[in-house]
């Protein structure tokens, strides 16, 4: 019930808008409007956080797999010790599982074919998707090795080339790219870099830290809480 003048009264409709329906009416809106103002800078704010958060996200997921792809081709090294590869034959060994993987191409005409620097590691500069196709094939050569019992080096650089062709095959079959067509990543260097100096979250100053209705957009017991689960002092 609203007043309508002389003390009478009328009945109105009351509207409960959702979210996204305050979204469309505050891009739609004047900005000239002090409202409409402060809520298309809300959604900003909001909109390049969540760009912040997803991108960050990758980041995490790819510098893991990097971790991961490390850890891997150190507990290969070991299995392709024990299966009796010399450790002058390393490179030979590691570079077999590339070529089956790669069509053809070792470490350093892969790094040639997508103009890597010889001074760069090649994990460094794969993106997730190669990472993960890599990770597999040391993966599956590492217990291909050990449940074979394979003790002769022909023998298990020849398993590691066999299977970097049957993950190759596999990758063929459900219509992805093939690996040495896939564009290198930016420096692994550089995703460390980012994540270290990534900024939580994004936050408007003083009295323009509104939400939509005008309420602080946090208040003081959630912000302390956001900051001890970031490890940020209060």
């Amino acid at each position: 019930m609203v007043g309508i003048g002389s003390e009478a009264e009328r009945e109105v409709p009351d509207y409960h808008l959702s979210r996204f329906a305050c979204y469309l009416i505050a891009q739609n809106g004047d900005p000239r409007k002090p409202e409409i103002a402060s809520a298309q800078k809300y959604f900003a704010i909001q909109t390049r956080r969540q760009e912040l958060s997803d991108k960050i996200a990758a980041d995490l997921e790819r510098l893991e797999l990097r971790k991961q792809t490390s850890e891997e081709f150190r507990a290969l090294s070991g299995v392709a010790r024990q299966a009796g590869v010399q450790s002058r034959m390393f490179g030979v060994f590691h570079d077999a599982g590339y070529k089956g993987l790669y069509g053809g191409l070792g470490a350093e005409a892969i790094k040639a074919r997508k103009h890597i620097p010889k001074k760069e590691q090649l994990v460094d500069r794969m993106d997730s998707t190669e990472l993960a196709a890599n990770q597999f094939r040391m993966t599956q050569t590492r217990d291909k090795l050990t449940s074979r019992g394979v003790r002769n080096q022909e023998q298990a650089i020849q398993t590691h080339k066999q299977v970097g062709r049957e993950v190759r095959e596999a990758i063929k079959r459900i219509g992805g790219t093939m690996p040495e067509n896939l564009s290198p990543a930016e420096h692994i260097h550089q995703v460390e870099k980012r994540i270290k100096q990534a900024t939580p979250r994004l936050e408007l100053d003083g009295p323009e830290d509104k939400g939509l209705m005008g309420e602080d957009s946090e208040t003081p017991e959630k912000e302390n809480s956001d900051k001890a689960a970031l490890g940020k002092p209060e």
